[in-house]
């Protein structure tokens, strides 16, 4: 393997997935990494990725051997955008190659598999996250300010809404039910409710800068045939305040609606919107804010690209030994919640979460 000191980092890609048109071009044009190979399982399809969406970037090797890319002495750090039930598997054999690994969300299905790609990091000394780009983008950070000044007071409430209306070339993501990561709550569900974990936190944040976390979950859901959910909704209860105030999160993500990625935050004083989680990087971003008082603002960001700032997090948390933004413990708590929203929906039941689990 390169020496570490080296100022890139040098990545290769698991799999020729087709959020490859946002992260390949990401890891080229990232300041402080270098891609050196792509890898897929089927003939050809690792080159024609390269060829689609970096054609005039050489020097990048293209198998079509996952494990020969793992076992690639040039490859430092590993991207993986696997099948969902497939990101334990690929991951573990990474790291246990030594290599330092992004992993496209969820990490995993099960928190069990969490806890061993955990285990097998700090064995192997390597550093892993779970690859939420949307919080690289600078208008979380102005939200996360925004919440922090106590502007709109004390976090009560958060709505959160991530949705696409699904397209043919898509139908893969809802072939197989929700066990084997099939679905809009595997697939944008995360999304959801990181944000509202996150956002309902940022009260408490100002303290502890760690996300709350919901202690009963109820959800519906509509799925098909296969066991894929096509929409889910629900309500994320996070107790109450320290002046006994209620405390609520709701989320609802769907394969039936036209494009949407917004947050909602509301406090005691007012609130913060985030229009679009989800931007493209010539976008330019807007969040909105309004008070008891009726003074209203827009706030419009310069474009910028969350996937590149990613990269860059990731590659610097490398390469100078730092902690990722996101941590094991964040993944675990994610797939916790998801896990009991899914159990909800199928058994329409509250389902309560372990308190300090």
């Amino acid at each position: 393997m390169n020496d570490i000191k080296d100022k890139k980092l040098s990545w290769g890609i698991l799999g020729a997935a087709r959020v490859n048109e946002r992260l390949l071009p990401a890891i080229i044009e990232a300041s402080n990494s270098k891609l050196v190979a792509i890898a897929s399982r089927r003939a050809g399809a690792a080159k024609a990725t390269l060829e689609k969406y970096a054609p005039c970037h050489a020097n990048v090797t293209c198998y079509d051997d996952l494990d020969a890319l793992i076992n690639d002495a040039n490859v430092q750090a590993i991207y993986c955008p696997m099948a969902n039930n497939e990101h334990v598997k690929w991951a573990l054999k990474a790291i246990n190659a030594g290599k330092h690994v992004l992993i496209e969300k969820p990490m995993a299905l099960t928190v069990a598999d969490i806890e061993a790609i955990e285990s097998a990091a700090i064995k192997n000394k390597v550093k892993v996250m779970e690859g939420f780009m949307y919080r690289f983008h600078p208008q979380h950070a102005r939200v996360k300010e925004i919440v922090a000044s106590g502007l709109i007071g004390e976090v009560l409430s958060v709505r959160a809404s991530y949705s696409f209306l699904m397209k043919p070339a898509r139908m893969y993501r809802i072939a197989s039910g929700v066990e084997l990561g099939g679905g809009a709550m595997w697939d944008i569900g995360p999304y959801a409710i990181h944000t509202l974990r996150w956002a309902m936190g940022l009260s408490q944040g100002t303290k502890n800068g760690k996300s709350a976390e919901p202690i009963l979950v109820t959800a519906h859901a509509k799925f098909n045939d296969v066991g894929a959910d096509i929409v889910t909704s629900g309500i994320l209860d996070f107790g109450h305040d320290s002046e006994g105030r209620a405390r609520f999160g709701h989320f609802d993500v769907s394969f039936e609606r036209s494009r949407k990625s917004e947050y909602e935050i509301i406090g005691t004083k007012g609130w913060v919107k985030c229009h679009a989680a989800w931007v493209f990087q010539n976008d330019v971003p807007v969040i909105s804010w309004a008070l008891e008082d009726g003074k209203y603002a827009e706030e419009r960001f310069a474009p910028s690209n969350h996937f590149n700032l990613e990269i860059e997090h990731f590659s610097d948390c490398v390469l100078n030994d730092k902690a990722p933004l996101l941590d094991f413990s964040d993944a675990i708590d994610n797939c916790r919640a998801i896990e009991a929203v899914l159990k909800s929906a199928a058994t329409g039941r509250a389902v309560a979460l372990p308190v300090n689990a």
